[in-house]
């Protein structure tokens, strides 16, 4: 799949590990500045979202979120998984989360791609991943599925306020799904 960049892409140079370095000068300079405020880990807001790892989700902006507000869960096509259920325990059963908002967005990588795709790796290096793909064709439908993971885990004692949505990038909007 190929994505083409809203911004220009920094030379080759800057891909390898000079972007780490970039971000070694970047947290020092942040470092100057930084004061531990004494915040908690339990999120002030009581919540957990789960959403896509989609460079283009500034979860924080799109949400009105403040540091310390809410776990953040991301992964590919922010399908709710089994580390994502591991997390969303952790979240509620130790850290004092109660609701969990579930964001997909639409142009996702993972929608139409298919479990080729592990067949594919392991033809590249000689093992097949353990895990699922997880892709999707309905957007919708993936949303409400992995509600329902959610809802029907028993690891989580805190199911009554799941909401999913679907964020479109190119409006910015969240559209529930019911």
């Amino acid at each position: 799949m190929t994505v083409t960049p809203d911004r220009p892409v920094p030379n080759a140079a800057a891909t390898d590990h000079g972007i780490t370095d970039r971000f070694i000068a970047s947290n020092r300079t942040y470092a100057v500045d930084f004061r531990d405020g004494g915040m908690s880990a339990r999120p002030v807001q009581k919540v957990a979202v789960v959403a896509c790892m989609d460079a283009r989700l500034d979860l924080f902006a799109a949400l009105g979120l403040e540091l310390g507000d809410a776990h953040i869960i991301r992964n590919a096509g922010g399908v709710v998984t089994d580390d994502t259920i591991r997390s969303l325990t952790i979240s509620q059963r130790a850290l004092g989360t109660r609701s969990v908002v579930l964001i997909h967005h639409t142009g996702c990588g993972l929608l139409g791609l298919t479990e080729d795709f592990r067949r594919e790796l392991e033809l590249e290096v000689g093992q097949r991943p353990t895990w699922a793909v997880e892709a999707f064709v309905d957007l919708d439908g993936d949303v409400r599925q992995s509600m329902e993971r959610v809802r029907t885990s028993p690891f989580l004692p805190h199911t009554e306020d799941i909401r999913g949505f679907v964020f479109d990038v190119h409006t910015g909007l969240l559209r529930e799904i019911a």
